[in-house]
């Protein structure tokens, strides 16, 4: 192998590894990140009382973003849901639920993460927290009663 052709082949492979090690430099920097963004946001307060209208308001934006995939139990079994390259949260389990403050669930819910669309700019602080409200509902009540509850909070606000 002639030496000009030794001589292009290091550098083409010294350019890579550099770039290799420049993607998992900058992977590890925005995993570091998420994380401390993640852990912050669990200390966030809800300042979003649960009550009837917001639970009302809550269930009127879930049906709209989030049901198709989510479920209408909450269960993780909504219509899109076999489509999606992640299986979306199941918000009926009560262990997983009580182990996840409102902040981290509003935080889940402003960025979003892959298949879920972050939901910053598409909805208020304020529908995000009443969206965190409403979920909660799905764990607190047994899976029988969960239909005729979130009928009767749609219910609760109809003329």
């Amino acid at each position: 192998m002639p030496a000009e052709a030794k001589r292009q082949s290091r550098a083409t492979f010294v350019i890579v590894l550099l770039l290799f090690f420049g993607v998992a430099i900058g992977l590890t920097v925005y995993a570091v990140i998420q994380w401390n963004a993640k852990a912050k946001a669990r200390n966030l307060k809800n300042p979003v009382p649960a009550t009837a209208e917001a639970l009302a308001a809550g269930n009127q934006i879930y049906q709209q973003h989030c049901q198709s995939c989510h479920g209408a139990n909450g269960d993780g079994k909504g219509e899109k849901a076999p489509e999606l390259s992640t299986a979306p949260g199941d918000f009926t389990d009560a262990k997983k639920m009580n182990g996840l403050k409102d902040g981290e669930l509003f935080w889940e819910i402003t960025e979003g993460r892959h298949p879920m669309p972050e939901f910053a700019d598409k909805l208020t602080v304020q529908e995000r927290w009443e969206v965190v409200d409403y979920i909660r509902t799905f764990a607190a009540k047994p899976a029988a009663s969960r239909s005729a509850a979130t009928a009767q909070v749609a219910n609760s606000v109809q003329p």
